[in-house]
Parts: structure tokens; C-alpha cells; sequence
């Protein structure tokens, strides 16, 4: 590495912080304290298996396994492993898996991969003093729900890929075992029935999105009884000085860390990164300077700067400064010095470059290591450009994802230490262990609940009053179909004065049968339905079935033709015992939307109330999705109750928008 050595300042570990989560002696006691920190909770984790003696899993002061858990903790074979009074139970899937994965792993709940092991550290894990990667991001690692009790669940294998009979298999054996919340940071469609029979169950289901963004449209896991989440930044960042030969200092952004190699090296620059691997044998002991161009989802783009700086790295080469579209995930730059910085940055150190070499001097340049910025200065949060936008090809009428929490640069347990990654599994994990404090302080509540109390107290601007942006080609205002009903804010949850609440049973008679097949039906545990049948979310829109009708806490009308449309929505008052609510209503544009009754009246606590939207097409167009909320506020201000909302306006169905 290039890097010289910086002292690092040591911070409790800094999304839980940034979510109000962290030791602080909150006035008055925040949900950390509230939730008892998880204790008594069970959250079981399908994923890649766990490295049982990270740190994170110290089961020290732990009392016994509670008695209403009845899993099993399966050794294995290779690589066997021995579970504990944190985790609790473990088994392993992979009668579906394909072989030569298999062979890459264990052949035990154990994790080769090391995901399972950071997504189950960061819902709750146990406190671990000076956890760091390399010095950066030095703290107390922890999950959010530090003293509940894990269930792992291991049905991806060695690259990290999963098969869907065996995760079917996993959810079926959470419900029997007795987990209360169930984290799956896994690609998918919600895998219906088997999590809507864990909903049934009184189980709160948290998926990731994906990780296939900014493109729209490519959300995962959309079905309407599980918390679908996006992931966004937090208000840290990793700064890293370029110095240039002529003594100019420019910044960019890097995980570069400790290094005894202080010196200039020299600097090479190529208009665009998909030329570098023509020229490795030319690079040894070089810095490289390239473009990347490409106009390609994240995901791919990191995917390809990963094979670019190990190219780099074979070829002896001692560092990449990559210029490319903001993007706030960093590469893992695998022993080689790299940075990435905006585009007018990289023009500026290919000018100086191009001066220097007309001049017949040699261009260097020296990367100084990163360090640690957190708190205000730094712009947050963003949903970060990978995480996958709605709306969901299926299931138009519904809004996903649901919400965004931390999921980028996150740092928690790998097999031999701690490590950043980044992607909407750790904002999955994050919702995963905001859920478990729920349900230490609200035991009666039901996964709807838990899901509409996340929802409506999300905020959608920033600290400075900003609108919270995604990241995109160009960056933009996030809506709906990239952070549901925005940023999640844990304390707020805990008293949301109303609820969009949904007795399981519904979805299932909302959603009319149909004879399509389905091999993944079998399991007590799992919906029970006509032999053969499943709900057809897919049609669920057509004829008198309308996914919008569902009372969730959002609403998606992707089909508002001239007739006006009316939604009935249900909230149950969960605050004060006389509360009065006022209905405040913004508009998506080109739709006029009316609220009746435009004031709730609650006079106990649990009291029901119902209200109707309608919606009113202005304009005759084949249109786009446009935004909207209603918000329900509390006549002293004690409650803001929001929905996110979604119209679009069409002339004909099925239309295609190519142009």
C-alpha cells in the first residue's frame, strides 16, 4: 500500500448512532433502553451461515436459551461449529443447492462467504470494543439489538448463491423453532406462501430490495406482507488527500489505509478504465488515472472496477485514482492503493498529467490514507445508487420498497475480524434489529403494525430541510419507488400515534385463487390454500380485486383513468386516548386528491376509524408515476402519521412508454 499511517478517533459504531440508536441518555429513554436492547427476542437469519467465534457472538451474561425455542443447533460435518446462548440455534439447507458451490463451503452451518456472518453481527451482535477495518472506522461494534438471541439459517453457499426450495424450507423451520423476527438478505419475490405463513404466525419478515439499481423497476422481494428495504448512506465518509507533483492537494474518496510507503510514484492516465487491461504489463509500480464511463446499473459497475483493480494488483501496479459518476460505495481495493473521485476531479489530475508530460517531466502523484469524517458536515442520507427502485414489474399497485435504512460502507463481523460492505442486506439487517426493539416495547404488536409504524414516521428530509436525493445518472429527489416512506427513524416508531394495522387473514381474502401451480406450498407452517392454488398478486389489479385497497401504509394506483378512483383506508389509534387528527394532503401532480373525512376524532385507544381517498385524473395523457403523501397530524403535534403515494395517469392499459 501507498498509504502512510493516521491516527484514527474512535466512535461507537456509527450507524446506530446515526440513527439515535446508540448509549446516549436519551430524555426521554429512546428505544435502545425501551427495547431492553432486544432482550427475550428471537431473530432468525437466512443467509450464508455464521462464523460462531467472531467476537460478536460472545454469549458472556447471557442467561438461558429462553424455553419457548424449540430449533436445534446442527454441528455438521465440515467445519462443524457449536452454538451458544446468543446463538441459539443453526441449521444448514442444501438439498436444492448446486454441488460444485457446496464443495467451495462448508458443509455446515459454518460461513465461507462471510455475508451471513455481517448481516447477523449487525442486527445483534454483541458489543466488541475497538473494532475496525485497518484503523478506519475504529469503535464498539454492535447490532442494533444487542442482547436478542440469533437463529442462523444457512441456505446460500459459496459464491452466495441460494435456491428457493431450501429457503422455503429454512422460513417453514423458523416458524416451528420460534423466532420472532426472521432477516433475509437475499434476492427473491417475497417467497410467497412460506413468509406470508410466517406473517400469519405473528412473524415480522424483513427482506432486501436488491442491489440491481438506479435503474427503475427492478426491485425484489415486493409482496405486500413483508418490509421490503432500500439502503441509503449515513454521515460518515472517508476522505483521501491526492497530492499532486506540482504540490496541489485535490480529494477524493477511498479505503486506503496503513502503509510504510509515504513516496510519489508515477502517474499514468487513460481517458477510459475499459483500455487499462490492454496495458498491465506497462504498469508495475505505477499509479493509474482512468474514466469510468459506463452508464451500467451499480452493481455492475462496481463489479467491474473490482476485476479492474485486480488486474491492477497482478500486474505489480500500485494504485488506481478511478473517476466516475458519484457513487457513494467504495471498491474494496484488495491490497492496492485506490480512489475515486467525480469526474471534474479526475479532468483536473489528467491536465496536470498531460502539462507534465508536454513539458517532458514525468507526472507523480502521492495518496495520502483515508480517515474518518462523521456527523453533519457530511450530506445525509442518499439512497445509494445500487439499491433497486420500484415499482415492482409485478405488483405496480403497491409501493416498494418500503423504507431505507443504513446500507452503505456498513462495517461488522467476517470470519477474522470486521469489514465494510455495502448493499441493501445490511440496511435489511439494520430493519431486522430496529424491528426486534420494536417488539420488546410493543409485544401485541402485529408485523402490519410494526411495518406501518416504520413507515409513516420515516422522514424524507434531511437535517438542513433538504429533500433526501438518490443516487443516480444524474442525482435527483428520492420518491417513493427508491425509499418507500423515506428514512427510518427508529425512536419515532415507537410512537406513531396510528396505524395502518391488517389482520394476516386479509391478504388472503383480498386476493382472489387461481389454479397456478406451486411447488412451494407444502410445510404446516405454510398458507393454507386450495390444493394447487395460490393468491395471483399479478392480477390482483384487474377486474374488482385491487391491490390498493389493501390497508397498507402507502398508496400505488398505476392505472387512474378518467373515473375517479376511491381508496378506503383504516388507522388504529395506538397514542393518546382522545386524539384529534387533521388530514394534510399533497397532491401528487396532475391528480386532485381528496380526503373524507378530513378529521379523525379518536376516543380510546385502540379505536378504529375509517377514511377514503379519492383520486381525480386533471389531465386526459398517457402519463408517468407521480408523487404525493397524506399525512394524519395530531391537533397538538404530539403525531405526524405519513403514507407515501404513487398515481399514474393512462388513457389505455398495458401501454408502452418506449419513447
Amino acid at each position: 500500500m501507498l498509504c502512510a499511517s493516521r491516527a484514527q478517533v474512535y466512535e461507537t459504531k456509527r450507524s446506530w448512532d446515526y440513527l439515535g440508536l446508540g448509549y446516549q441518555h436519551h430524555q426521554p429513554p429512546g428505544l435502545l433502553e425501551r427495547g431492553k436492547e432486544g432482550d427475550g427476542i428471537l431473530i432468525g437469519v437466512v443467509d450464508t451461515g455464521i462464523w460462531p467465534e467472531s467476537r460478536s457472538f460472545d454469549d458472556s451474561g447471557y442467561g438461558p436459551v429462553p424455553s419457548r425455542w424449540k430449533g436445534r443447533c446442527d454441528a455438521g460435518v465440515v467445519g462443524p461449529i457449536r452454538c451458544n446462548k446468543k446463538i441459539i440455534g443453526a441449521r444448514y439447507y442444501r438439498k436444492d443447492a448446486d454441488l460444485s458451490e457446496v464443495a467451495r463451503d462448508y458443509d455446515s452451518p459454518r460461513d465461507a462467504n462471510g455475508h451471513g456472518t455481517h448481516t447477523a453481527s449487525t442486527a445483534a451482535g454483541s458489543l466488541v470494543s475497538y473494532a475496525n477495518f485497518h484503523g478506519l472506522g475504529a469503535g464498539t461494534a454492535r447490532g442494533g439489538a444487542p442482547r436478542a438471541r440469533l437463529a442462523i439459517y444457512k441456505v446460500c453457499w459459496g459464491s452466495g448463491r441460494c435456491w428457493k426450495a431450501d429457503v422455503l424450507q429454512a422460513i417453514d423451520d423458523a416458524v416451528g423453532d420460534g423466532v420472532d423476527i426472521l432477516s433475509l438478505s437475499i434476492n427473491g419475490y417475497g417467497y410467497s406462501p412460506a413468509s406470508l405463513g410466517a406473517v400469519r404466525k405473528g412473524i415480522t419478515v424483513v427482506f432486501s430490495g436488491g442491489n440491481d439499481g438506479p435503474v427503475p423497476q427492478k426491485i425484489n422481494n415486493a409482496v405486500p406482507w413483508v418490509i421490503t428495504v432500500a439502503a441509503s448512506t449515513i454521515d460518515r465518509s472517508f476522505p483521501t488527500d491526492i497530492i499532486l507533483g506540482n504540490g496541489r492537494t485535490l480529494v477524493g474518496q477511498s479505503m486506503c489505509y496503513a502503509s510504510s510507503d509515504p513516496g510519489y510514484k508515477q502517474l499514468v492516465a487513460f481517458d477510459s478504465c475499459s483500455v487499462v487491461p490492454q496495458y498491465l504489463t506497462l504498469l508495475a509500480d505505477k499509479i493509474v488515472l482512468c474514466f469510468d464511463r459506463a452508464f451500467a446499473a451499480a452493481v455492475d459497475a462496481d463489479r467491474e472496477t473490482s476485476l479492474l483493480l485486480s488486474g491492477l494488483t497482478k500486474a505489480g501496479a500500485r494504485g488506481a485514482i478511478i473517476a466516475r459518476f458519484p457513487r457513494s460505495i467504495l471498491p474494496d481495493c484488495s491490497g492496492i492503493t485506490c480512489v475515486v473521485v467525480d469526474y471534474d476531479v479526475g479532468v483536473q489530475i489528467a491536465n496536470y498529467a498531460r502539462v507534465e508530460t508536454a513539458s517532458g517531466r514525468i507526472p507523480v502523484v502521492h495518496v495520502s490514507p483515508a480517515f474518518n469524517i462523521v456527523g453533519s458536515q457530511v450530506m445525509s442520507p442518499r439512497v445509494a445508487a445500487f439499491s433497486a427502485r420500484g415499482p415492482s414489474i409485478d405488483y405496480p399497485d403497491l409501493v416498494k420498497p418500503d423504507i431505507t435504512a443504513p446500507g452503505v460502507n456498513i462495517l461488522a463481523a467476517v470470519r477474522d475480524g470486521y469489514q465494510f460492505m455495502s448493499g441493501t442486506s445490511m440496511a435489511c439487517s439494520h430493519v431486522s434489529g430496529i424491528a426486534a426493539l420494536l417488539k420488546v416495547v410493543h409485544p401485541d404488536w402485529s408485523p402490519a403494525a410494526i411495518k406501518s409504524a416504520l413507515v409513516t414516521t420515516a422522514y424524507t428530509t434531511n437535517e438542513r430541510g433538504c429533500p433526501v436525493e438518490a443516487e443516480a445518472v444524474p442525482r435527483k429527489v428520492a420518491d417513493p419507488f427508491d425509499y418507500g416512506g423515506g428514512h427510518i427513524d427508529p425512536n419515532r416508531a415507537m410512537d406513531p400515534g396510528l396505524v395502518y394495522d391488517i389482520d394476516p387473514n386479509d391478504y388472503v381474502n383480498f386476493f382472489r385463487y387461481t389454479n397456478r401451480a406451486s411447488n412451494s406450498t407444502s410445510g404446516q407452517n405454510h398458507l393454507k390454500l386450495p390444493s394447487g392454488a395460490i393468491p395471483d398478486l399479478r392480477k390482483s389489479g384487474v377486474g374488482s380485486s385491487r391491490t390498493y385497497d389493501l390497508n397498507l401504509p402507502s398508496i400505488s394506483i398505476p392505472d387512474l383513468k378518467e373515473t375517479p378512483v376511491k381508496v378506503r383506508r383504516t388507522v388504529t389509534n395506538v397514542g393518546d386516548t382522545h386524539g384529534r387528527y387533521m388530514a394534510v394532503v399533497r397532491s401528487p401532480a396532475g391528480v386532485k386528491m381528496e380526503v373524507e373525512p378530513s378529521v379523525l376524532h379518536f376516543r380510546a385507544s385502540g379505536e378504529k376509524l375509517h377514511f377514503e381517498v379519492t383520486f381525480t385524473p386533471l389531465h386526459k395523457v398517457q402519463g408517468g408515476f407521480t408523487f404525493g403523501s397524506l399525512t394524519w397530524v395530531h391537533r397538538h403535534g404530539n403525531n405526524s402519521v405519513r403514507i407515501p403515494i404513487a398515481v399514474r395517469v393512462i388513457i389505455r392499459d398495458f401501454f408502452s412508454d418506449t419513447s
